[in-house]
Order: C-alpha cells, then sequence, then structure tokens
C-alpha cells in the first residue's frame, strides 16, 4: 500500500475493519463464556483449560507450518515474566466480568496504553514528554469518572478492572522486547505454555480441580478460541491500516458489550461509563496521531 494509490488505501483499511468487527465478537463472545463459567469453574480453572486448547492449537500450526525451528529458549526469564504478567491481568478481567457491569470492565481495560506510557520510561528507556504528562492525566480523569470515586465506595471489581489493565501494559512492553529477537510463533508457543503450567499449579494447589461438564465445554471452546483470533484479527487489522484507523474501531467494543450486558444482565447503560471512555480513548488516539507526526 503507498500513498500514491488511491484506490487501494480504502480498500485496506476496509478490510482492516472487517478483522476489527472479529476482534470486537471474539471479546465479547470471551466476557459472556467468562460469566456463563464463573458459576461452576474459577479464574484459574479457566485459564487453565483456555491454555490447553491455546497449545494445541499453536503446536498444530507450528508442526504444520514448520516453524517449530523458531521456538528458542534464548529469553525464558522475559518469557515468563510476559506470562506471568498477562496471566495475572487476565484472571483479573475474567474476576472483574463477576463483580461489575461489562462496560465498566472494557472502559477501565482501555487505560493500558496510558500505562504503557507511564511505565516505559523505567522499562523501556522511553522519554517522558509534557504531552504524554497531559496524555496520562486527561486518560486519569476519565477514570475517574467510570469509577466515580466519592459517589460509593470503589469496588472490588473496579480495582481488579484497573489492575488488569495495568497488567496488560507490562505484557505489551514485554512483548515489545520480546519481537525483537523472537518470533510470534515462538512467543505465543511460551504464552500457551507457561500459562498452561501457571493455570495448573493455581487452579490445583488446593487439590481440587473442578472439571468441566458437557454444559461448559462450548464456553470454554469460546474462551479458548477467542483469545487468540482476537488478538490475530487485531494484528491483521494493525498490518493494513495505521493504528489511527484501527483504534476508533475498537473502541466499538465499549457500545457492543454495553448492549450486550443490557440485554442478557439487565444492566444499565452509564453515560458516566461512555462520557470517562471518550476521555480515556481521545488520550490514546492523540498520543497515536502526535506519535504518528513524530515519526
Amino acid at each position: 500500500m503507498t500513498r500514491q494509490d488511491p484506490m487501494t488505501e480504502p480498500s485496506q483499511a476496509g478490510r482492516a475493519a472487517l478483522w476489527m468487527i472479529g476482534a470486537i465478537v471474539s471479546f465479547s463472545a470471551m466476557a459472556v463464556a467468562g460469566r456463563a463459567l464463573s458459576s461452576n469453574l474459577d479464574t484459574f480453572e479457566m485459564m487453565t483449560y483456555r491454555s490447553i486448547i491455546g497449545v494445541v492449537i499453536v503446536t498444530t500450526v507450528a508442526v504444520l507450518r514448520g516453524k517449530t525451528g523458531e521456538i528458542t529458549t534464548r529469553d525464558l526469564p522475559r518469557h515468563a515474566l510476559r506470562n506471568i504478567a498477562h496471566f495475572a491481568g487476565q484472571n483479573l478481567w475474567f474476576f472483574s466480568l463477576t463483580l461489575i457491569p461489562l462496560a465498566q470492565v472494557f472502559a477501565l481495560e482501555f487505560t493500558s496504553p496510558l500505562w504503557v506510557i507511564v511505565l516505559a520510561p523505567f522499562l523501556l528507556g522511553e522519554r517522558f514528554t509534557l504531552r504524554k504528562l497531559a496524555v496520562v492525566l486527561c486518560g486519569f480523569l476519565g477514570i475517574l469518572i467510570v469509577a466515580q470515586p466519592g459517589t460509593a465506595p470503589i469496588s472490588l471489581g473496579t480495582v481488579t478492572a484497573a489492575l488488569a489493565a495495568i497488567c496488560f501494559a507490562l505484557t505489551g512492553i514485554f512483548t515489545k522486547q520480546l519481537t525483537r529477537h523472537n518470533s510470534v510463533t515462538c512467543i505465543l508457543f511460551y504464552l500457551t505454555t507457561m500459562q498452561l503450567v501457571l493455570g495448573l499449579v493455581c487452579s490445583g494447589y488446593d487439590g481440587d480441580i473442578a472439571l468441566p461438564g458437557m454444559a461448559e465445554m462450548p464456553w470454554i471452546l469460546v474462551i479458548g478460541l477467542g483469545g487468540l483470533t482476537a488478538h490475530f484479527c487485531i494484528t491483521t487489522a494493525m498490518t493494513l491500516a495505521p493504528a489511527t484507523v484501527v483504534l476508533p474501531i475498537d473502541f466499538a467494543r465499549l457500545p457492543v458489550i454495553a448492549m450486550v450486558g443490557m440485554i442478557l444482565y439487565d444492566e444499565p447503560l452509564s453515560l458516566a461509563v461512555f462520557f470517562g471512555a471518550a476521555l480515556i480513548f481521545g488520550a490514546n488516539y492523540l498520543n497515536v496521531v502526535a506519535e504518528r507526526r513524530r515519526a
């Protein structure tokens, strides 16, 4: 795709939009599946079964495509840090789904890029500029509007959803470091295998791992496939169109999940959540635009 080809660029943007619709459907399906399973499985057990599916898929694809040689042990400590952060974030995310409205969970999840800005100077050596400070302050204002401190005690679900966003930010930073020397196949292999071990340890520490029944199996498949397809869709969309095109489409996750929450769980549509999320999104979007112009 080039700037000189006016016909190709809209076509690529349209394809990116279709991939992002796939990501939105995947994330929303995961949220519904997580709620459906929460009455019979804890979050550690969900992650264990999700990882089993992931290991099977990633290993099969790597073998069929002849990419097993890309799986190396050169960055095992960093792989471990990345997957501990992701495992913690995903468990906190699933736990939050059972405590607060779905729209609030997704709105707080959108703060993850803001935490990357805050943490990058310490972990990636990037400069923290006045512009980035303004972006973070705008995003933090959005968090306050979503959480509404003072109107009611801060709920456990709000805290866990915010912590999940921080864990996802750490995951993104460690992933960025890993991609310098590791293929996607290698990263996904350790993502699934390490998190399977973590899931087995955390869910089996009490000697009792609940086995899913036939009624739970479809939801487990949704969680297992949903995570992989969501991130595959986002990655593909990013290769087709710039982040300034992809980000606004990703933000559509919020009204979609808000409607899902209203229809399936009778959750009210909160204007405060939408307004706060709009501020969070605006801060992220302006930062992406500024970074693109600087580049």
